[in-house]
């Protein structure tokens, strides 16, 4: 059997191969309190510092430093610690060691060249304890760089397929809590359980960690795979590539800082672009990186390394978008990431003053000020052009325009769609012929989805009556136009011929019914959002209007360009930037009441909105278009967002291959139709019954569970019924609400029930014992039988001594045993946040692996189980199960105090306890979660606030329902 202590010595002799010095954890020159080696880092300040190495005593200030900044970090600003340490390493890193006390920078790493890195000390152990021996942590492998925590990983053992890298990445996210001084350092984290290696910052959610592939090997399954992905990533040079250069701080819209480290084709790409431009040839590269999958990130850690590469003797940096303005996501990008040095041009004036001045700085600027320019800007070679959606520039002459303003500058090319081999003008401006497939970096669709860097689309057709008939409008058109030419029938045929029906009342009534019903029964439940995508913008306002009577005014709302408006028309939906941007963060916003958006041509590139879950598209649309509109759908959203969800009320998708038209065949495989998964459904629920044939389904209460329960005996059966069921709930998710579901909604609920009975009590297992989908909750919620938890059980009084005797002379024993294991999991999951029942959570299951195992009797297991029954009865009874309402309470009672005055003489106390009493009756366990509990407290909560008690304060009214959904 390979465990866990096995796991973790071929992860270290890995590492060790690479060339890093093995030493064990307590031979290390440490204190189990000591976060650096500190001996280890006073040696390298004096080998890379002459200053330093001509007064040792030097390197003692420059560590008293370091120790404040590690020993003053709170778990709430870890980012901000990180992000100070990384500063004081390469920016502000001077210290009064020069001549009279002048300031000099101090180097505390060997970087760039080999010759550099080779001064180093590259550390790798094991078990390493912190803060002390006893009731420390104990982190399995750490990696450090002169005596400096960069790397920790946690590994998870192999043999229960339950048990995964992300349980290992949890062990992580628990430490940066508890122990955040080993986290101040910290480059980045890894986990794996010998399937799988996956790595992440600190703070990052663990189920966006990402794996580590190299560029002509991206299996992952075996412990081969394991030690391909470590023996790349950590290769000395590797580890510091990712620290100096591969790792941003960025700042969110309500300014809280997040740490980005980059993926590997991130990583990869950027240094395809770096190395060639240091090796001077070829001066151009087209990279391909489909949509969603980082590209925007890719140019900035290219444009930071750049920028900071000596050799390159100061360069310019130049990103080129392909909007007429500059809001675009790789602004947004870029200015988040506070990348230093960074300047746009927004108009041809500024472009050519930037380039005339020979700025040394990192340029945004839209490809469209080329055009506008006729001559040589600035002929220097250490200029970099990145140019984002390659295939744009050669609308005219831009690309032409763009070499002549900068003769001597590299060219480097990006692109979320393939380019045909019949563009042959962007192969002829970026290809280089060195790049035998045309691109010097490509990642595929195929290789997004296995990465899970995003998600898989599925379009959804609609009755064919609201499919445009294109036969149809031909025919008529014949009929309207007899007696014109040929030559005015074409000229009419542009202008009029499809918008007959597009903009046909009928149609749009139809249309707008579907979609509002589409997105209140399938999108809106989740919690996602929808975008409308319209024919022109007329059609924007014709749907709005009609969809304002099916959803209401704040629903929807409508961003298009407002320019050449002579009529008006549009001047409701004019905004300048800034109000802009701020109505798109409030539809990024998961409970905000603006559920859909509705464009014709804006958004449908460089939009990101991970909410965003379906398009509802009602325009046509092909090739480099289309592919660029549906993927504004497949970003990750939580767990609860398996994918994105395209409506096709054209017929666009009737015939995949002519809609996505691309020399690159795979990208037909981007978008499936829907019915395929509803063709995969029985087969799926199939699969999931054959676990327990013979079992009498009908058998409700504990006795159908325990039934059940003995169908499923071990670990192993279990995780693998866990597993089946995670891929039929994701497909219930995906189709849920549809007739084609009835038949099977009885049983997907009684597998739904024993799912949830036999989930690890202690929360491990997170990829297969995950949480349930939002329809899946209210259909259990709707068919729910409450069972109470009883501890009046015989069994529960039974004495230690006596269970012997029990055994022996009892044949209901193993059933009764079985029914207090059952009794105790649900105690435990009803205080699943409380840590007494966490711990007894834990030590269930450590119990019924043991037993499993065969490492204790039945008669032990029964005596151990009877204890943790006991200890959770005596739990229940220490807990104050209204002290969250109590909070809850108090925040109201605060909150209607403050809008309390002579022209509303409430009686706070009344009103809270109004809202309290019916909020309690209306609510249940997690129906912050489900569509249909969130309806019935709002209800409730209007039904206090608005009528019984007339306050009309909408702002009051949510942040009521917020502090209930909070605290209740």
């Amino acid at each position: 059997m390979f465990g866990e202590d096995a796991l973790e010595k071929l992860v270290v002799e890995t590492i060790v191969a690479n060339g890093w010095e093995y030493i064990e954890a307590e031979s290390l020159p440490r204190q189990h309190s000591d976060v650096m080696v500190e001996s280890f880092v006073r040696d390298a300040l004096i080998r890379l510092n002459p200053e330093i190495a001509e007064d040792p005593s030097r390197a003692d200030i420059v560590i008293y430093k370091l120790r404040t900044l590690i020993l003053s970090v709170q778990p709430h600003d870890i980012v901000a610690q990180n992000e100070r340490f990384k500063k004081l390493i390469f920016e502000e890193n001077s210290f009064p060691f020069g001549k009279d006390g002048r300031m000099i920078p101090i180097r505390f790493f060997g970087t760039g060249t080999k010759e550099n890195l080779n001064l180093n000390r590259y550390t790798v152990t094991n078990q390493w304890v912190f803060p002390k021996e006893e009731g420390g942590r104990r982190l399995d492998v750490v990696l450090l760089i002169n005596g400096f925590p960069v790397a920790i990983g946690e590994m998870k053992t192999p043999t229960r397929n339950a048990i995964t890298w992300l349980d290992a990445a949890g062990d992580i996210s628990s430490y940066e809590k508890s122990i955040p001084e080993m986290f101040v350092t910290n480059v980045f984290n890894f986990a794996t359980e010998g399937k799988c290696y996956r790595y992440g910052t600190i703070k990052m959610p663990i189920n966006i960690w990402g794996p580590w592939h190299t560029t002509h090997n991206k299996s992952e399954g075996t412990l081969a795979d394991i030690q391909r992905s470590i023996a790349d990533m950590f290769k000395p040079e590797t580890v510091m590539d990712i620290f100096q250069f591969f790792t941003l701080f960025a700042t969110d819209k309500r300014y809280r800082k997040y740490k980005i480290i980059c993926r590997y084709q991130q990583f990869e790409g950027a240094n395809l672009i770096v190395e060639r431009v240091k090796a001077g040839y070829p001066k151009k590269g087209l990279i391909w990186h489909f949509q969603g999958s980082g590209k925007s990130l890719l140019m900035v850690f290219a444009a930071q390394k750049l920028r900071m590469t000596p050799e390159l003797k100061n360069p310019t940096v130049v990103i080129v978008d392909d909007r007429i303005d500059l809001e675009t996501q790789i602004t947004a990008t870029f200015n988040a990431s506070d990348i230093p040095n960074l300047q746009s041009a927004s108009s041809k004036e500024e472009l050519v003053t930037f380039f005339k001045g020979d700025m040394r700085k990192i340029l945004i600027t839209t490809v469209f000020k080329f055009g506008e320019v006729d001559s040589e800007l600035n002929a220097r070679d250490n200029i970099i052009v990145m140019v984002d959606e390659a295939h744009r520039t050669q609308e005219g002459n831009l690309g032409e325009k763009m070499r002549q303003a900068l003769p001597n500058a590299f060219f480097f090319g990006l692109t979320g769609t393939p380019i045909n081999r019949t563009d042959k003008n962007t192969f002829f401006t970026f290809g280089a012929v060195e790049d035998r497939s045309g691109y010097m970096s490509r990642y595929t669709f195929s290789d997004s989805i296995r990465d899970k860097a995003t998600l898989p689309l599925h379009f959804e057709t609609v009755p064919v009556d609201l499919h445009v008939n294109q036969e149809l409008i031909d025919a008529e058109f014949d009929e309207m136009t007899q007696g014109l030419t040929k030559d005015e029938k074409s000229e009419l045929s542009k202008r009029i011929k499809i918008e007959a029906i597009m903009k046909s009342p009928e149609r749009i009534h139809k249309v707008c019914k579907h979609i509002a019903n589409h997105y209140k029964t399938k999108i809106e439940p989740n919690g996602f959002k929808g975008q409308v995508v319209c024919y022109d913008r007329e059609c924007c306002l014709l749907y709005k209007k009609e969809l304002d009577t099916l959803l209401g005014e704040e629903a929807t709302t409508i961003v298009m360009d407002t320019n050449n408006d002579k009529e008006g028309k549009y001047k409701d939906f004019r905004r300048d930037r800034d109000v802009e941007a701020k109505l798109l963060d409030y539809f990024r916003e998961k409970n905000s009441d603006l559920k859909l958006v509705i464009v014709t041509s804006k958004l449908l590139t460089g939009f990101d909105a991970p909410v965003l879950q379906a398009m509802y598209l009602d325009k046509p649309m092909k090739d480099h278009t289309l592919l660029q509109a549906i993927c504004r759908t497949n970003r990750f959203y939580g767990d609860l967002k398996t994918h994105g969800l395209i409506v096709d009320y054209i017929g666009i998708f009737d015939n995949v291959a002519r809609a996505l038209d691309f020399d690159e065949k795979t990208v037909q495989r981007v978008i499936t139709n829907i019915t395929e998964v509803k063709t995969k459904l029985p087969g799926l629920m199939s699969k999931c019954l054959s676990y327990f044939n013979g079992v009498d389904r009908t058998v409700e209460g504990w006795e159908g569970l325990m039934v059940a329960q003995d169908a499923l005996p071990t670990n192993n059966e279990r995780d693998a019924f866990g597993a089946d069921y995670q891929v039929l709930n994701r497909a219930w998710e995906a189709l849920a609400p549809d007739l084609f579901l009835l038949p099977y909604k009885f049983d997907y609920l009684w597998l739904t029930k024993v799912y949830e009975s036999v989930k690890p009590v202690d929360n491990r297992g997170g990829l297969i014992w995950a949480a349930l989908g939002t329809k899946t909750m209210e259909l259990v919620h709707q068919n729910i039988t409450v069972v109470a938890i009883r501890d009046d059980m015989d069994i529960l009084k039974l004495k230690p001594d006596l269970i012997d005797d029990f055994f022996k002379h009892n044949k209901d024993a193993k059933r009764q045993t079985k029914k207090l294991e059952i009794d105790l999991i649900a105690r435990i999951r009803k205080y699943s946040t409380d840590p007494r029942f966490v711990t007894l959570g834990e030590r269930l299951e450590a119990l019924r692996e043991r037993h499993e195992q065969g490492l204790i009797t039945s008669i032990e297991f029964l005596k151990m189980l009877l204890e943790l029954a006991k200890d959770a009865v005596e739990a229940e009874k220490e807990t104050v199960p209204e002290k969250e309402i109590d909070k809850g309470k108090a925040a109201l009672t605060e909150l209607f105090n403050s809008v309390k005055n002579n022209a509303t003489p409430i009686i706070v106390e009344r009103i809270v306890a109004d809202i309290d009493s019916i909020v309690k009756i209306v609510r249940f366990d997690g129906w912050q979660n489900t569509h249909a509990g969130k309806q019935e407290v709002t209800k409730a909560l209007r039904s206090i606030v608005w009528i019984k008690y007339k306050i009309k304060d909408k702002e009051v009214f949510d942040k009521a329902y917020h502090y209930i959904e909070m605290y209740y």
